[in-house]
């Protein structure tokens, strides 16, 4: 846990909220009294792990190479005139 006062925390807020959202317990003080935590709120500032996003892709979906591709279906993908 830290403590600052009231003046350090107007001063280094920016500094202050990032360390915060990384997990840190701030406590700020006036007169080495203290006033208030400041916390995260639950579920911000964390990012969500990779790979946990629902299935947006068929079970059917075959991943192939460009190189495998006929020059039909590589046409498909290309972006046309605009």
């Amino acid at each position: 846990m830290t403590k600052v006062n009231i003046h350090e925390a107007k001063t280094h807020f920016s500094r202050l909220v990032e360390r915060a959202l990384a997990g840190e317990e701030i406590v700020i003080a006036r007169s080495g009294k203290p006033l208030l935590k400041l916390v995260p709120l639950e579920g911000v500032g964390t990012l969500r792990p990779i790979g946990l996003h629902r299935q947006t892709v068929g079970d059917d979906f075959e991943v192939r190479s460009l190189a495998l591709l006929t020059d039909d279906e590589l046409a498909g993908w290309e972006r046309p005139d605009l």
